[in-house]
C-alpha cells in the first residue's frame, strides 16, 4: 500500500525480474536461486529465533542493500498542490520539520504513536522529525510489524496519512525511486534527561522484506487448514496406488475436466479440492463487482498453474501443500496487479482508473509451460512439469506407467499442462511422493471414515506383519522375562509395603475466584440488556423462580464432572432444589448428556415451561462446539443437538433462555448464526490486560503461553516433539504404506513405553537404544515420583490416543507389560474412554480412599480431578475431547499419536487446551514468572534430569511429602477432593515452604553440589545417546546420590505439563503467519463452515475477542451439514435467536464455576425483583385506648356518617415519617417524658423496613415489562410513541390572583377521559361519572400523582394494582421535566404546572390539583345539567396518590368474634371501590387509609374499624364539601398536617379506614441546607426557594426561637390558621380564625410564644386578645416583604403587648433574583 514489503512486486518490469532469475540460475551450482514469481508475489518465512534472539542463518546485510539487484525503479513524484511549500526540511505546509530546529518544542504525539526520524536525500545531514503508528514499526528484534502505514505531520499538525507514498511527498523528502518506509524511516527519536528530543537507536527492519533462498521460503507461506470454496465441483483428485511399486500416490486437477478412469480404479483417490482453490481465487469480490470486470480481472488460468508450480517446488520433502496458503498466494497477486484500483475504491472514489502501465503482463498459454519449467529447474526431480502430450488422458497415461517403471521415485509432485479442444490451458498435479499422497489420502476420510478403517486394520489382521516387524528387533522376548528377573527388578523397587505415614487429607473451601464472580455479573448484565430492550423477547420482571438443565456431551466423566461441580456451588440451595437433593446422586437430574436419553429430558423441560410461565428455565449447553451437525442432511445419527436445541419449541418458548458455553466460538460465528453478537460474553483477556482489573490469585497458562515457552530462550520448552520417535515412524510408514499412519504411530508408541518400562526397570542401558530420550524421560518420571514419596504420591501421564480401538489395544498393552514387570503397584494404567466410567485396581482404590478420607467402600472415582496425586497413565482416548478436566498432578501430555491431516483451528486448540492450567500467580511471581521448561525439567525422579538442582523447594535442608490440606489447588477453576466430589470454586492453600514428610538433611547445601537421585542402572556419562529434538537432551549424567524422601508431585503443583506433538504439528503450530499469530488461527475454524471467499484479510494480531466474532460473522458461512444452515429460511431479518447468549473463554479455564455462579445470582436478582423494601414502621404517640372498639362494630364494612360526627378528632400525629416534628397539643394527650429528640438525619438513617414479596397487585415503575402491560405502557402498535397532543387550560383563582394557564398531555388512547368542543377541538372538561353510577370494572375517582425527579422510581403503572379495572391516572409534574416524563411514561395523562411553580414544593402541586378538579367540577356539572343531571349527582371524588404506593392490604375480621386476621394483599381497585361504595359517602371531606406496619395490623384483637385523624400519603378528597379549604401553595413539608387540621377545624367529616393499609415503597431523599442572614447583608446567597429556608430554619432552630415552649407541653406555641414544624422540641397549638370554625378550648393555658404566618383579615387584635402568653415568651410575624411585616403590626395593635428591636427583624439568605422572606420576633411585655 505505497510501502515496500515482503509479497509487493520488487520491480515494476516482468522480463528485469525473468531476467535475473535465469542469469542467476545458469550461474549457481549449489546454492538454489530464488524463483521468479517468489520475488513477484511470495512473502518471505518469519523463522523461528535463534537462542541469542537471532534469525537462524541471518545474514548480516545492511538494510540499505535489502533490495533487489535489478536496476532502481524510476520514481516520478506526484507534483505538490498549487501554492504549497517545496523547500527541503519543511512540510508542503510551511511548518520545520528539521530534528535542530524542534528539538526543544513540546510535540503532541497521540497515543499509541512514535517520533521517528526519516532521512531525504536531499539534506542528508538533517533528520526529518514524523509521528508513526507503533503497530507499523517493528521492535527491537526486527519483527511484529504490520504492512501498511499510518502517519502525522509534526510540522502543521495533519494526521492520518494511510500511505507512505503520499506522507513523503507531504514532507517533501523528493525521492528519485520508489518510497518506502524501510529504506527513510530511520531512527527512533527519544528525549533526554533535559528534555530535548534526540536521534535513539535505529530501526530494525532487518526482519522485514528481505529476500530468502528456497529452502527459507519453504516454510513460510500464510498457512490455512483445507477448507474449500462453496464452488466445490466434483472430486477430481487422483492417489494412485500401483501395486508393483508400493507406494501411495495421487493427481489433482486444476482446470478442464478430469478423463475417466479405468482400470485398477479402488488404488486411485480423486480429489476437488485443487479446482476448487482455483474457482474460488477466480471470484471477484462482492466490493469490487460493482464496478464492472472491465477494470478488475481474476487472476487468468496460466498465472494460477504458474503460482501453484512455485508454490510446490518450496516445499520441503516433508511439508504437505496446503489449499489455503494457495489462496493467499493468488490473493496476494492479484492485488498486486489491481493495486491502483483497490487503493482507488478505499479512498472512495467513483470509479477506477486504467490499470497502470510496467504491471506484469498477462501470461499466454504458450508462455506458460516454459516458464513453469523454468520455475523447476531448481528442484531437482522432485517437481515434474509434462507439456507434449495431446490431452489430459495420454498424459496421466504416461505418468501412470513412469510411476509403474519406478522412474518417478525422487518426484513428489508431477504438473500436467496441456491445450484442450477449445484452445484453454488445462492442468492436472499428480501427487507421487510416498508421503505426500499417503497424507492426502488419509485428509481425504471423514472422522467416521477414517475409524472404520482404523478397526478394519485391526480386526483383519493387517497389523499382524507390523508386530512381526517388532519381534524380530529382538524385543519381544524382553517383555516375557523370567520369574527371577522378576526378583531382581523388585530390588530396584522396594515394595509399598513400608510402613509410613499418610498424610492427612481435609478439604479446604474457599470461595470463587473474583474473575468467575466478574463473568457471571456480566452474564447477568446481559440478561438484564435483553430484558431492558425495546423488543420486550424476556420478561425478567414476570418471572419468581430459576430453575435450568445443563446439557453436557455423552461423557459420563464429563457429566460426573459437572454434577460434582454443581453439587458443591452451593446453586441448589440457592434456588431452593436442595429439598430433592441429599446427595451427588440426585443432582443428576439437572444435568444431562445429550444422547438418545436426552430426548426425555428436554422434551419435560418443554412441557414444565408451558405449565410454569411464572420460572425462568435456563437452558445451558456446555461444550457447544462438540456437536454442530444438522438434523438435515446430516450423517446418519448425528443432528441430534439441533433436533433438541434447536426446536420450534425452545425458540418460541418466552421463558426458555438458553446459554452456549464453549472454548471455540467461532464454529458458532458464521453468517447464519443465531446469536447476536451483542449476546456474547467473553471471558477477560490478559492480552489486554482484563484479568488485571479483577485481582485474581491465578494466571491462565493456555495455548500461547505454550507457545511462548518455544519462543522465551528461558530454558527448555513446555511443547516439544520427538526427533526419534518421528524418524522410526517415518521409517515404518514407508515399509509399511497399507496401514493408516496413525496405527504405525500408536505401535510405535507402545514400543517405546514397553521398552522404556523395562529399561528403567531393569536397568539395562542397552534397551534404551529402542526408545527415544523422551518417552524414557516420561517412564522414569512416572515411576520414581512415587517411588521416593513416602505416600506414594505421583505424577499423572496421559497418552492421547483418539481412536477407541487403538486405546483399548494400548491399554492392554501396557497393562500387560506392567504386570509382567512387577510394577503393578506402582502405577495404574486407566483407560479413559467417554462411553464408561473410570476403572481403578483395587491397591490404588484403596490409597485414594485413605487420601480423601473416604469410608465408603463401594466408593469409586467418577473424575480425572479424583485422580489427583495417582501415578498413573491415562490413556483418553475419543474423537474430540469433551470437556473432561484433568488434574494437576498432570506432568506430561503425550499427543505424538495426534493425525495431521485434520487442520482446523477448533480440532488443533481442543487438544492444546488438554494441558490448560492456572499457576498460582503467588508462586509464580516467587519462582521468577518461569513456566517454561526450568519448571519441569528438575524433577529428581528422572535419570535423565538436567542440573539445576537450585531450584528445589529447600527449608532447613529437609525435604519430603506435602499433605494435601497445605496445597492449593488452581487446576481448571476447579477444587481439590471433597468426601465424594471435587468442587467448583473451593481451592488448596497455596504450596507452603515448608514441606511436611520425613527429615533427610543434607550434607551440603552448595547449589553445586546438589544432586539428583539416580535408579540402579543409569548409563555412564557420555553412553546416552543425543537427540535432535526440542526435549530436553539426556548425554549429561546426573551425580550418583542416596535414596532421600521426595514427593514430587508436591513440588509440581504450580508448573504446567509438558506437551509432546507430531513434528509436523509442532513446526505447522509453532510457525508465525503474516498477521504475527501462530498458523493455527487463520485456520478454517471447524470442517463445518467453509470461508466465504479467498479474499479475505488475515486475523489480526490486535483484535479482541469481539473483532474475531465480527471477523468470522463476515467471512465464513455454514455447510449444509451445519445445524446454523438452515438459519438463513427462517424468514426473520437478523437470523438471532433473541434468547440465546454465547459465554467463551479458553479451555479449562473456570468457565463452568462462572456460569453456575450467574444461575445462582440471577435467582437472587429475580427474587429481589419480585421484592420490595417497605416501610415498617410502628405508629409513633400511640395510645392504645384509641383502639379500643367504642364506636362502630369491629364487623362493620362502612362507616356510619352519625357515628363518626361523635368521634373526636385525634390531633396527634402517630405517622413514624413525623416523628422529628413538633407536636400537636391536644389536652387529651400526654407526652412521653423519656421521648429524646432526633436530628432529621438520624431518624431517616434509623427509618426500619422489611423486605416484601410483591403481589400481583402491585404497582411498578417504568422497568417493568410484562405482556399484560404493553398497551397501559404504550407499547401496543395501535398508539405510537407520539400519538399524544398538549392541550391548555384556564382557570382564574383569587389567591392567584392572575388566571393560571395548565397543560394536560393527552394520549390518544386516553381521550376519552376528557370533553372537547369538537373532535380534535379546545379541551372543555374532565369527564366525570355520576355518583349513581356503578361499574365493576371502574373507578369513578380520578387520581392525581404530584411527582418530581421520579421519572424511572415512581409507581405510576398501576395496571395490576387495579386488577384491570379501567380508571383515569393523572401525572402532575413540573414543566421542566415534561419531556422527560413523557419518554418514559408515553401512555400516561400528564398535568403539566405552569412555569412560575417549577421551584415550588408539594403544596403548590396538591392546591393546583385540588382547585383545577373543582373547577372541573363545576363545568361537569354544567354540561351534565344540559344532558338532564342534577349538579349534586355528579361525583365529586378525587384521588391524591404518593408515588411511592406500592401495595394495599385488607384485614379480615371474624364476622362472629369481631377479631381481627392476618392482613392479605388486594388491589387497589378493591379498595377504591370499597371506600366509593360507602352509604353518604358525599358527607365525608376527606377519606383515607391506615399506614401499613407489620405490627399494625392487631391480629387476634378487635379494634375500631374507622376512626378520625390525620390522613397521608393516599387521599379520597371531596373537592365539593372542600372548596373554600385550600393547601398551602407556599409550603415543602407538613403540608398534609396543615391541610387536615383547617379540615377538622372546619367542621368536616375525615374518616380513616382502618381495616385497610397503604405500603408505602422505600426512597432516598436530601435534605437541603437551611441558613437566613441580616437584612440587606452580603451574604452569600444561596439558590434555594425562601419558603423552604423558612421552614428548614424553624424546624432546626425554633428552639432557641421559643426558649419557654422548648420542652414544654404544657407551655406551646400559639399557631394561628396555619402549622407550620417548629422541630420536635417544640409543641404547637393549632387555631383558626375563621368564623364558626371549630378550636380545642384554650381556657386556662398560658403559651409559650405566638406565631403568626401570613395573616388575612380574619386575625384580628380582638381575636389575638382571647389567648394568654408567659412573661417573655416569643412572638414570630412572617410577611411576604418588609411592608407587610409593619403593617401587620400596626394592624393588630402588637406593640400594646410585645416589644420589638430593630435587631430582631431577619430575611431569608435566598437567591437575589427571588423574592426574600421577612420576619420579626419580640417578646411578650
Amino acid at each position: 500500500m505505497g510501502n515496500s514489503y515482503a509479497g509487493q512486486l520488487r520491480t515494476t518490469r516482468f522480463e528485469e525480474v525473468l531476467h535475473s532469475s535465469i542469469e542467476a540460475s545458469l550461474r549457481s551450482n549449489t546454492v538454489v536461486p530464488r524463483p521468479v514469481f517468489s520475488q513477484l508475489y511470495l512473502e518471505p518465512e518469519q523463522r523461528p529465533l535463534s537462542r541469542d534472539g537471532h534469525m537462524e542463518n541471518e545474514e548480516e546485510e545492511d538494510e540499505d542493500d535489502s533490495e533487489s539487484n535489478s536496476p532502481p525503479i524510476p520514481y516520478q513524484m506526484k507534483p505538490p498542490p498549487e501554492g504549497s511549500c517545496i523547500t527541503d526540511g519543511f512540510c508542503q505546509a510551511g511548518k520545520d520539520l528539521r530534528l535542530a530546529s524542534i528539538a526543544t518544542e513540546c510535540l503532541d504525539v497521540p497515543p499509541g504513536f512514535l517520533l521517528v526520524g526519516a532521512k531525504s536525500p536531499s539534506i542528508p545531514d538533517h533528520i526529518l522529525v514524523c509521528a508513526v503508528d507503533r503497530r507499523f514499526l517493528p521492535d527491537e528484534r526486527g519483527r511484529n510489524a504490520l504492512l501498511g502505514f499510518l502517519g502525522n505531520c509534526m510540522g502543521c499538525g495533519e494526521k492520518s496519512f494511510r500511505y507512505f507514498t503520499e506522507f513523503s511527498n507531504h514532507i517533501n523528502l523528493k525521492l528519485t525511486t520508489q518510497p518506502k518506509k524501510q529504506k527513510h524511516l530511520k531512527y527512533r527519536l527519544l528525549r533526554n534527561a533535559q528534555g530535548v528530543l534526540v536521534k535513539g537507536p535505529p530501526i530494525c527492519w532487518k526482519g522485514i522484506g528481505k529476500p530468502r533462498s528456497v529452502q527459507h521460503l519453504c516454510n513460510c507461506i500464510s498457512s490455512r487448514h483445507k477448507g474449500w470454496s462453496p464452488e466445490s465441483s466434483a472430486p477430481t483428485e487422483a492417489v494412485n496406488r500401483p501395486a508393483s511399486s508400493n507406494t501411495s500416490n495421487g493427481t489433482r486437477s486444476g482446470h478442464g475436466a478430469l478423463p475417466r478412469l479405468c482400470g485398477s480404479t479402488g488404488d486411485v483417490l480423486v480429489s476437488g479440492r485443487l479446482q476448487a482453490c482455483y474457482c474460488s481465487s477466480q471470484t471477484l469480490p462482492r466490493v469490487y463487482e460493482q464496478y464492472g470486470t472491465s477494470s478488475v480481472q481474476p487472476l487468468s488460468t496460466e498465472m494460477q498453474v504458474l503460482l501453484t508450480v512455485y508454490y510446490l517446488v518450496q516445499l520441503a520433502p516433508d511439508q504437505m501443500p496446503l489449499m489455503e496458503d494457495l489462496e493467499q498466494i493468488f490473493m496476494r497477486s492479484w492485488r498486486e496487479s489491481h493495486l491502483s484500483e483497490i487503493r482507488q475504491y478505499q479512498q472512495s472514489h467513483p470509479q477506477f482508473p486504467t490499470p497502470l502501465p510496467g504491471l506484469a503482463q498477462p501470461l499466454t498459454p504458450s508462455q506458460l509451460p516454459w516458464l513453469a519449467k523454468l520455475a523447476t529447474s531448481s528442484s531437482g526431480e522432485s517437481v515434474l512439469v509434462l507439456d507434449m502430450a495431446p490431452s489430459l488422458a495420454a498424459a496421466l497415461d504416461g505418468t501412470f506407467q513412469k510411476l509403474m517403471e519406478g522412474k518417478l521415485s525422487q518426484t513428489r509432485y508431477v504438473v500436467i499442462i496441456c491445450m484442450g479442444r477449445s484452445q484453454e490451458t488445462e492442468s492436472c498435479i499428480v501427487v507421487t511422493g510416498k508421503h505426500q499422497s499417503r497424507a492426502l489420502a488419509e485428509s481425504m476420510l471423514s472422522p467416521s471414515d477414517c475409524m472404520s478403517k482404523i478397526t478394519q486394520e485391526l480386526s483383519s489382521g493387517m497389523t499382524a506383519e507390523l508386530e512381526a516387524y517388532f519381534s524380530s528387533l529382538g524385543l519381544g522376548k524382553a517383555v516375557l522375562f523370567r520369574h527371577s528377573v522378576l526378583k531382581k527388578t523388585e530390588s530396584h523397587f522396594p515394595a509399598n509395603t513400608t510402613k509410613r505415614t499418610l498424610s492427612d487429607v481435609s478439604p479446604s473451601w474457599r470461595e470463587i475466584r473474583p474473575i468467575q464472580l466478574a463473568v457471571a455479573r456480566k452474564l447477568l448484565s446481559h440478561v438484564c440488556a435483553i430484558a431492558d430492550s425495546s423488543t420486550h423477547n424476556l420478561d425478567l420482571g414476570s418471572f419468581d423462580k430459576v430453575e435450568f438443565l445443563i446439557c453436557v456431551p455423552p461423557s459420563e466423566v464429563a457429566f460426573q464432572q459437572v454434577v460434582l461441580h454443581l453439587w458443591n456451588s452451593g446453586v441448589l440451595q440457592e434456588l431452593g432444589l436442595d429439598q430433592d437433593c441429599l446427595s451427588p446422586k440426585d443432582a443428576e437430574q439437572y444435568v444431562v448428556k445429550l444422547d438418545q436419553a436426552a430426548v426425555a429430558k428436554i422434551s419435560g423441560l418443554i412441557q414444565k415451561s408451558k405449565l410454569n410461565p411464572y420460572t425462568l428455565f435456563i437452558l445451558v449447553h456446555d461444550h457447544a462446539h462438540w456437536d454442530i451437525s444438522s438434523r438435515v442432511g446430516g450423517e446418519p445419527h448425528s443432528g441430534l443437538v439441533d433436533s433438541l436445541l434447536n426446536c420450534r419449541q425452545i425458540q418460541e418458548a418466552a421463558n426458555i433462555l438458553t446459554l452456549h458455553v464453549t472454548s471455540f466460538p467461532f464454529v458458532l460465528q458464521t453468517q447464519f448464526t443465531r446469536i447476536s453478537p451483542y449476546n456474547e460474553i467473553n471471558w477477560p483477556s490478559a492480552f489486554n490486560n482484563d484479568v488485571d482489573l479483577y485481582q485474581d490469585k491465578t494466571k491462565y497458562f493456555g495455548v500461547s503461553e505454550l507457545l511462548e515457552s518455544t519462543r522465551s530462550g528461558n530454558g527448555l520448552p513446555l511443547l516439544r516433539f520427538d526427533s526419534s520417535f518421528e524418524s522410526m515412524v517415518a521409517a515404518l510408514e514407508e515399509r509399511f504404506p497399507r496401514l493408516h499412519s496413525v496405527v504405525i504411530r500408536t505401535q510405535v508408541l507402545l514400543q517405546h513405553y514397553s521398552v522404556a518400562l523395562m529399561a528403567t526397570a531393569k536397568g539395562q542401558a542397552q534397551l534404551q537404544k529402542h526408545t527415544s530420550v523422551e518417552t524414557l524421560e516420561m517412564v522414569q518420571c512416572l515411576l520414581g515420583s512415587a517411588h521416593r514419596c513416602p505416600n506414594h504420591h505421583g505424577h499423572m501421564l496421559l497418552l492421547r490416543i483418539p481412536f477407541p480401538a487403538l486405546a483399548a489395544l494400548a491399554h492392554q498393552r501396557l497393562c500387560h507389560v506392567r504386570d509382567r514387570l512387577g510394577l503393578h503397584e506402582r502405577f495404574e494404567v486407566v483407560l479413559g474412554d467417554p462411553t464408561s466410567g473410570i476403572v481403578v485396581g483395587k491397591h490404588f482404590l484403596n490409597q485414594l480412599r485413605v487420601w480423601l478420607k473416604i469410608q465408603d467402600p463401594e466408593w469409586t472415582p467418577h473424575t480425572y480431578l479424583e485422580l489427583e496425586a495417582l501415578p498413573c497413565i491415562l490413556i483418553f482416548t475419543g474423537m474430540n475431547p469433551m470437556g473432561e478436566s484433568l488434574p494437576r498432578s498432570l506432568k506430561y501430555c503425550d499427543q505424538r499419536v495426534m493425525s495431521c491431516c485434520a487442520l482446523q483451528r477448533t480440532a488443533l486448540e481442543q487438544e492444546l487446551g488438554l494441558a490448560a492450567y492456572l499457576v498460582s500467580a503467588e508462586l509464580q511471581s516467587q519462582q521468577g514468572g518461569r513456566t517454561s521448561s526450568d519448571l519441569s525439567e528438575n524433577d529428581p525422579d528422572k535419570l535423565s534430569g538436567t542440573d539445576h538442582e537450585e531450584d528445589e523447594l529447600v527449608v532447613d535442608g529437609q525435604l519430603g511429602c506435602m499433605s494435601m490440606k497445605h496445597i492449593k489447588f488452581y487446576k481448571y477453576g476447579v477444587s481439590h477432593f471433597s468426601h465424594y466430589i471435587l468442587s467448583a470454586s473451593p481451592w488448596w492453600p497455596a504450596v507452603n515452604s515448608t514441606l511436611l514428610g520425613a527429615d533427610h538433611s543434607r550434607t551440603d547445601s552448595s547449589p553445586h553440589k546438589q544432586t539428583q537421585p539416580v535408579l540402579s542402572g543409569d548409563p555412564p556419562h557420555g553412553q546416552r545417546r543425543s537427540s535432535k529434538s526440542t526435549s530436553p537432551g539426556s548425554s549429561t549424567q546426573a551425580h550418583a546420590s542416596p535414596l532421600r524422601p521426595f514427593c514430587s508431585w508436591a513440588r509440581n503443583l504450580n508448573r504446567p505439563p509438558v506437551v509432546l506433538l507430531p513434528k509436523a504439528l509442532y513446526d505447522l503450530i509453532t510457525t508465525i503467519d503474516a498477521s504475527g499469530l501462530p498458523k493455527p488461527t487463520s485456520f478454517l475454524p471447524h470442517a463445518s463452515v467453509e470461508w466465504v471467499s479467498s479474499f479475505r484479510p488475515l486475523l489480526s494480531k490486535m483484535m479482541t475477542c469481539t473483532e474475531q466474532s465480527l471477523y468470522y460473522r463476515q467471512w465464513t458461512v455454514p455447510r449444509p451439514n451445519h445445524m446454523d444452515s438452515s438459519n438463513r429460511a427462517e424468514g426473520r431479518t437478523d437470523n438471532f435467536h433473541p434468547r440465546r447468549l454465547i459465554l467463551s473463554g479458553p479451555p479449562q479455564v473456570g468457565k463452568t464455576g462462572a456460569y453456575l455462579q450467574f444461575l445462582g445470582i440471577l435467582s437472587r436478582m429475580l427474587i429481589r425483583l419480585m421484592e420490595v423494601d417497605i416501610y415498617d414502621e410502628e405508629d409513633i404517640n400511640c395510645n392504645f385506648q384509641s383502639d379500643l372498639v367504642l364506636y362502630h362494630q369491629a364487623i362493620a364494612s362502612w362507616p356510619n356518617a352519625d357515628t363518626m360526627r361523635g368521634i373526636p378528632f385525634d390531633f396527634t400525629i402517630h405517622d413514624p415519617k413525623y416523628e422529628d416534628i413538633s407536636t400537636i397539643y391536644s389536652p387529651d394527650f400526654t407526652p412521653d417524658g423519656e421521648k429524646n429528640a432526633r436530628r432529621q438525619e438520624d431518624v431517616f438513617l434509623r427509618r426500619r423496613t422489611a423486605r416484601i414479596k410483591l403481589s400481583k397487585y402491585a404497582a411498578y415503575n417504568t422497568y417493568h415489562h410484562c405482556e399484560q402491560c404493553h398497551q397501559y405502557m404504550g407499547f401496543n402498535p395501535r398508539y405510537q410513541l407520539y400519538e399524544s397532543t398538549l392541550h391548555a387550560f384556564t382557570f382564574s383563582h383569587l389567591l392567584l390572583g392572575e388566571e393560571i394557564q395548565l397543560y394536560f398531555i393527552i394520549p390518544k388512547s386516553k381521550e376519552h377521559h376528557f370533553s372537547f368542543s369538537q373532535p380534535g377541538g379546545q379541551l372543555e372538561s374532565m369527564r366525570l361519572p355520576l355518583t349513581s353510577d356503578w361499574n365493576p370494572d371502574c373507578i369513578k375517582s380520578p387520581i392525581f400523582t404530584p411527582t418530581t425527579g421520579r421519572h424511572e422510581h415512581g409507581l405510576f403503572n398501576l395496571y395490576h394494582a387495579m386488577d384491570g379495572a379501567s380508571h383515569l391516572h393523572i401525572l402532575v409534574i413540573k414543566e421542566y421535566e415534561m419531556a422527560v416524563y413523557k419518554k418514559y411514561w408515553p401512555n400516561h395523562i400528564m398535568l403539566v404546572l405552569p412555569t412560575i411553580f417549577n421551584g415550588a414544593g408539594i403544596g403548590a402541586a396538591h392546591f393546583l390539583i385540588k382547585e383545577l378538579s373543582y373547577h372541573n367540577l363545576e363545568l361537569e356539572r354544567n354540561r351534565r345539567v344540559e344532558h338532564g343531571s342534577r349538579p349534586q349527582d355528579v361525583w365529586p371524588f378525587i384521588i391524591l396518590a404518593d408515588d411511592s404506593c406500592v401495595m394495599w392490604n385488607s384485614v379480615d375480621v371474624d364476622a362472629k368474634s369481631g377479631i381481627a386476621g392476618p392482613e392479605r394483599n388486594v388491589s387497589l381497585k378493591q379498595v377504591l371501590q370499597h371506600m366509593e361504595s360507602s352509604p353518604d359517602i358525599t358527607q365525608y371531606g376527606l377519606c383515607g387509609l391506615r399506614k401499613w406496619s407489620s405490627r399494625g395490623s392487631r391480629t387476634g384483637q378487635r379494634r375500631e374499624p374507622f376512626s378520625r385523624g390525620h390522613l397521608h400519603d393516599f387521599l379520597l378528597l371531596n373537592v365539593d364539601l372542600t372548596h373554600d379549604i385550600q393547601y398551602n401553595q407556599n409550603r415543602f413539608t407538613c403540608d398534609d398536617v396543615d391541610f387536615n387540621l383547617r379540615i377538622q377545624s372546619a367542621g368536616l367529616l375525615v374518616c380513616r379506614f382502618n381495616n385497610f393499609s397503604v405500603m408505602k415503597k422505600e426512597h432516598l431523599c436530601l435534605i437541603p441546607s437551611q441558613y437566613i442572614c441580616a437584612p440587606d447583608s452580603k451574604h452569600l446567597f444561596l439558590a434555594t426557594p425562601a419558603q423552604l429556608l423558612l421552614e428548614k430554619y424553624l424546624q432546626h432552630m425554633s428552639q432557641r426561637l421559643f426558649p419557654l415552649s422548648a420542652g414544654n407541653y404544657s407551655h406551646p406555641v400559639l399557631s394561628v390558621d396555619c402549622y407550620l414544624n417548629l422541630g420536635p422540641e417544640v409543641t404547637v397549638c393549632f387555631v383558626s380564625s375563621r368564623l364558626n370554625s371549630i378550636n380545642i378550648s384554650t381556657a386556662g393555658l398560658l403559651f409559650g410564644g405566638l406565631l403568626l404566618y401570613f395573616c388575612d383579615s380574619f386575625v384580628t387584635p380582638g381575636f389575638l386578645k382571647k389567648f394568654q402568653f408567659l412573661k417573655g415568651a416569643t412572638l414570630c410575624v412572617i410577611c411576604p416583604n418588609r411592608s407587610a411585616l409593619r403593617q401587620t403590626v400596626v394592624r393588630l395593635e402588637l406593640e400594646e403587648e410585645w416589644r420589638f428591636r430593630l435587631s430582631d427583624e431577619f430575611q431569608t439568605a435566598n437567591a437575589k433574583e427571588d423574592q426574600p422572606l421577612f420576619f420579626l420576633t419580640g417578646k411578650h411585655i
